[in-house]
């Protein structure tokens, strides 16, 4: 049974729950029941549901920008790993020096001005990207340390360039959207719910009370729309950048 199904029945379990119990408590007032003596449920059902779309906006909006923000540990930890590369190259020989530097900047190149824009639109990472940053450990785990010195660099440089390929793999986890579908019908359903119970009232048309009602509205949009744009870290409007391989890597902008 997918989970949907299981979303479905609940969801008219309880509705259905709630109105039954609703008619039989109806059948069994009296006549001499006075309907005024208790207090509005309209508006005490207002604001439980809107307290209750705030919690849970509020911990949509907590968990992308958290997201977003992991992304940007991620490609700060992915550039400064393959910048120690480039650095601590310099205790080979000059051949494997550059060799090493030299696919280090083809990496970062590529990364910068071709892989980049293919995760923002598809959100995932590139075959050749990957083919290219094993070309880097290939050049660092292939060679054979001709003394005590280039020893004692060899395993800080295999140690960057695996924190450079997990990095990359926690990369191309975070390129597509965070929020699981189920989450997004949670958030429209309710925003629609909430924004519906606005009509419940009685709301006149006065120009304080349209005023309050448009920008409530208007609010929940906007918050939605910052949930939608967080929720891509690498492919929206507030997405993580490049800055922290370009910083490291001038050339390569």
């Amino acid at each position: 049974m997918s989970q949907w199904l299981v979303l479905a029945i609940a969801m008219v379990a309880a509705c259905g729950v709630v109105l039954a119990i609703t008619v039989l408590k109806q059948r069994r007032i009296s006549e001499d029941d006075d309907p005024s003596e208790t207090p509005d449920v309209i508006e005490y059902m207002t604001m439980m549901v809107g307290v209750v779309y705030a919690i849970v906006l509020g911990l949509a909006i907590a968990g992308v920008w958290e997201a977003r923000g992991a992304a940007e540990d991620t490609v700060r930890t992915e550039a400064q790993a393959l910048h120690e590369v480039s650095a601590r190259a310099r205790a080979y020989t000059p051949p494997v020096r550059d060799r090493i530097r030299t696919d280090v900047d083809r990496y970062v190149t590529y990364v910068v001005q071709k892989e980049w824009p293919v995760m923002a639109d598809r959100g995932e990472i590139t075959a050749h990207g990957t083919e290219l940053l094993a070309k880097v450990r290939a050049d660092v785990t292939d060679h054979r340390p001709r003394d005590h010195f280039e020893e004692q660099s060899y395993q800080p440089l295999v140690d960057q360039v695996a924190v450079a390929d997990g990095a990359r793999n926690a990369r191309a986890d975070a390129a597509g959207s965070t929020l699981p579908a189920v989450v997004w019908f949670g958030l429209i359903t309710g925003a629609a719910v909430t924004v519906g119970l606005i009509f419940t009232l009685q709301i006149r048309r006065s120009g304080k009370e349209l005023l309050m009602a448009g920008l409530f509205s208007a609010l929940i949009a906007f918050l939605l729309f910052l949930v939608w744009d967080l929720d891509a870290p690498f492919g929206r409007g507030l997405a993580a950048g490049v800055d922290s391989f370009t910083a490291l890597f001038p050339h390569a902008s």
